[in-house]
């Protein structure tokens, strides 16, 4: 954590939150498929890479820590216990798209 509790600090810099792409996957009925795993995994990727699109010669080196991401992420779901009701898909989608329609409507 940062010295002030907010999150995470990495060589001075504190880190609030997590990239705004990538989504909780965890206690979700349905559970995650495989594609929203990779897509986590992607951005992810994407995020510590510096680059939506890696050049020809980072391209192999993408592809494999998307790989290797993807099966430690879903280790990882596969393997947490739930202490709670599973979330229902559509309900958290409906959830989100009104809080963005809030949040953009005050613009």
């Amino acid at each position: 954590m940062a010295a002030d509790g907010g999150g995470i600090a990495i060589r001075g810099l504190s880190v609030d939150g997590m990239c705004r792409n990538i989504r909780t996957l965890h206690n979700f009925e349905p559970p995650a498929t495989k594609d929203e795993v990779q897509s986590a995994a992607l951005q992810y990727v994407r995020k510590i890479g510096g680059s939506a699109k890696p050049s020809q010669a980072n391209a192999a080196a993408y592809d494999v820590a998307v790989a290797e991401i993807a099966a430690a992420t879903q280790r990882l779901l596969d393997s947490l216990v739930a202490t709670t009701q599973p979330k229902d898909r559509e309900e958290e989608r409906a959830k989100a798209k009104a809080r963005s329609e809030a949040r953009f409507a005050r613009a």
